[in-house]
This record gives C-alpha cells, sequence and structure tokens, in this order.
C-alpha cells in the first residue's frame, strides 16, 4: 500500500458546468455499468460509466451520459433512490435532489419523454443531507440548518418530524434495519431515533466542534465516522460513546467523511474548498498518515464507487476520480 501518495486523479471526466455535488448509486441497478449522477448550478446529469478496474476489454474509463435534467436552481444534494433500475423495460430513474431555494425535488426519469418531478417543501433553511430508506425506497430523509430532521414519503407529506439541538448536518439510515436512523449536528452531537417509537435510542458525542460531517459505515454498523474542526473521528458505538480514534487531518477544516462502500478500514476526507484548490485525502485504519493525498480546484462533493475501491469528487467543469487499494 502507498503511503503519503500525493497523487493526480486516476481519471476525469469533463462537465460543461461547475459540478457542487457527485453521487454514485450505492444500490444494485441490474446494469454491468455503474450510474453516477452529478449536480451543478441549475441541472442535474444522469451518467453511467465502467473502469478498467472492473472490466478487462475498457480502457482506463468509459462514460456516457444518459440525462441532462433541468433543475432551475443549484443542486447542493443528491439521494438515490433503491428503486432505480436499469433492467427493467422502460428504465426506472428514481433520485432526489436539495437545492438553494430549501426545496427537495424527487425526479423519476424512464430516460426517453418521461422526466417528472415532484417538489417537498417544508424546511425552512438550508438542507445539508438527504437519504432514501435502502430497503424499500418509499421514505426520504432530510436534515437543515433549520434544527430538524424530517421524514417525507413519496407523495411529499412528512410522516416525521424531529426537532434537534443544532443545525442537521448528515442523515443515514441503516442499511438493514429500516426503523433505525443515524442524525449529526453540528454541536457534535450524533443521534440515533427509533422511527417506530419516534425516540432517541443512543447518542455519540464529538470532543471537536463544529462537526460537519458523518457517515454511518454499511460494512460494520457498529462504526460511525466524523469530521469535526480540523480533525476526523471514529466510534464503535459497542463501546464507547466517545471517539475511539481521533487524528488532525485538515489543516483548513474538515469539511466531509465517507466511508468506502467495500471496506470498513477505508475512508475519505475533504478540507473546506480554500482559494484554490481543496485538499483529499484517503485513509486506511491501520496507517498513520492517508494513504492518497489530492487536490481538486474548488472540489465539492464526495462519493464512493458501489464495489471499487474509488471516490469521485466534483469541481471546476469535471469530475475527478481516484483509485487506492483496499
Amino acid at each position: 500500500m502507498k503511503q503519503d501518495a500525493t497523487r493526480n486523479p486516476a481519471y476525469t471526466v469533463d462537465c460543461e458546468d461547475f459540478v457542487h455535488v457527485v453521487e454514485f448509486n450505492p444500490f444494485e441497478s441490474g446494469d454491468s455499468g455503474n450510474l453516477i449522477a452529478y449536480g451543478g448550478n441549475n441541472y442535474v446529469v444522469i451518467g453511467i460509466c465502467t473502469f478498467q478496474e472492473e472490466e478487462a476489454d475498457v480502457e482506463g474509463i468509459q462514460y456516457k451520459t444518459l440525462r441532462t435534467l433541468h433543475h432551475g436552481v443549484r443542486v447542493d444534494g443528491i439521494a438515490w433512490s433503491p428503486e432505480t433500475r436499469l433492467d427493467s423495460l422502460p428504465p426506472v430513474i428514481k433520485f432526489c435532489t436539495s437545492a438553494s431555494d430549501l426545496k427537495i425535488r424527487l425526479f423519476t426519469s424512464d430516460l426517453q419523454n418521461k422526466n417528472e418531478y415532484k417538489v417537498l417543501e417544508g424546511h425552512s433553511d438550508f438542507i445539508n443531507s438527504l437519504v432514501f430508506d435502502p430497503k424499500e425506497g418509499q421514505e426520504i430523509a432530510s436534515v437543515s440548518d433549520d434544527h430538524t430532521c424530517r421524514i417525507w414519503n413519496l407523495e411529499g407529506r412528512q410522516t416525521a418530524h424531529f426537532v434537534l439541538h443544532s443545525p442537521g448536518m448528515s442523515v443515514c439510515w441503516h442499511p438493514e434495519e429500516n426503523f433505525k436512523l443515524m442524525v449529526a449536528e453540528k454541536s457534535g452531537t450524533i443521534r440515533f431515533y427509533d422511527l417506530v417509537t419516534h425516540q432517541a435510542i443512543l447518542s455519540l458525542e464529538s470532543e471537536q466542534i463544529p462537526l460537519m460531517s458523518a457517515h454511518w459505515c454499511l460494512k460494520n454498523t457498529f462504526k460511525v465516522g466524523a469530521v469535526a474542526g480540523n480533525d476526523w473521528l471514529i466510534w464503535d458505538i459497542s463501546r464507547s460513546s466517545y471517539p475511539q480514534e481521533t487524528r488532525p487531518v485538515h489543516m483548513d477544516r474538515a469539511c466531509l467523511f465517507r466511508w468506502s462502500t467495500i471496506s470498513e478500514s477505508l475512508f475519505a476526507t475533504t478540507g473546506y474548498p480554500g482559494k484554490i484548490t481543496s485538499q483529499f485525502q484517503i485513509h486506511h485504519l491501520g496507517h498513520p498518515q492517508p494513504i492518497l493525498e489530492g487536490s481538486v480546484a474548488i472540489g465539492s462533493g464526495l462519493s464512493w464507487h458501489r464495489t471499487l475501491p474509488l471516490c469521485a469528487i466534483g469541481g471546476d467543469r469535471k469530475l475527478s476520480l481516484w483509485v487506492t487499494e483496499v
């Protein structure tokens, strides 16, 4: 495994506009390619990509845009629905976005003539994170600077509403147990809610603030990671409500934390966009230093590929993709 590897991205994809957010589809969609969505100032692009790491006859990256959807306002967040299928007739593309006008849009497309969206309104401040329930895809959870976490059904009705003590920064659904939701607050508290009783069942405390991003490890749901202040923090919720491991990581304050989808030891962090570049790092829990470092011209967004140790970040008219070892 390479130590202190400062590298250029393995692949780049040219885009027409600034990319604010990028998300690989985390669900199996019935096609060998991998769906990816990215959002700009007034559009969302749905693409499909295949990499040489998974297909021997592909040289580097094979990328194709499937659909560009007009959004009308800056895209701040994207969440894929598990109902997305490429192997159905017609195909089903389903995802939701959060936007700078404080609204959530639920998009459905068949990649041909049907391109619809429904608006979900209720938040009164910036929406920081949103996610579909991963089992059925029948509900969406969102958190906001308005100190709330809201659960919505696909008709746009709110089915639950949790009042938070500070801005909600991240929300994650348990991959198997549909009634468990994790909400991370800027004040440094991460709470787990039972969606049956609508009660908080467990909380974790960060010793650093502000907490900017947290993520539930899908390979081991006892593990939670976050970035707060300049540090990354890892909890083992079976052991303690305080972090097991903490390490300073970004000089200019840390911004995003994402676990790899294929390893419980691999995660990525980004620093706050500086005047010219954003710092990006991949970490392995067995190694004292980042195993990969890169920088992106004003990067934003961070997403791991579903089956490869590969990370995507948006930026100025391009997507940057880094590959590491597990």
